[in-house]
């Protein structure tokens, strides 16, 4: 029998609210099962736990959810790996650029920051010294 997971499992595991993997539901990253009265309650697979965990960790690489879910999709097909990959580099590429180029003005901003701190210290000197 296949392992199931209820949205709490799923919750609990990856430290998520409940609110945010009906979320990823309504993206279309996951497709729970339904059971119960109306259907529902919502019956996880094995292949969900895996597309929240790949979610996951595509969000801490900085990708949108929709860049997200087009790869997570690529991968359902069992053929060739080799777009999927091509197309996953061409992603990290962009966003590497977009994070290099964040970091570039942090740096500067950081630069002008320890720049008006070193001539504030320099003028509380000079009045230091006048008012002594």
């Amino acid at each position: 029998m296949a392992t199931t997971y209820t949205i709490s499992d799923l919750a609990q595991e990856f430290d998520l609210t409940t609110r945010a993997i009906r979320f990823y539901e309504d993206m279309g990253l996951l497709e729970p099962e339904r059971s119960g009265p109306g259907g529902r309650n919502r019956v996880y697979s094995h292949r969900d736990r895996t597309r929240l965990k790949l979610t996951l960790r595509a969000k801490r690489l900085g990708l949108s959810l929709t860049e997200a879910k087009d790869l997570i999709d690529m991968y359902d097909s069992p053929r060739d790996t080799g777009p999927q990959l091509k197309k996953f580099l061409v992603v990290l590429a962009q966003h590497k650029q977009q994070l290099e180029a964040q970091m570039a003005e942090l740096q500067a901003t950081l630069d002008e920051v320890k720049a008006h701190e070193k001539e504030a210290k320099a003028l509380l000197a000079k009045t230091t010294k006048v008012g002594a």
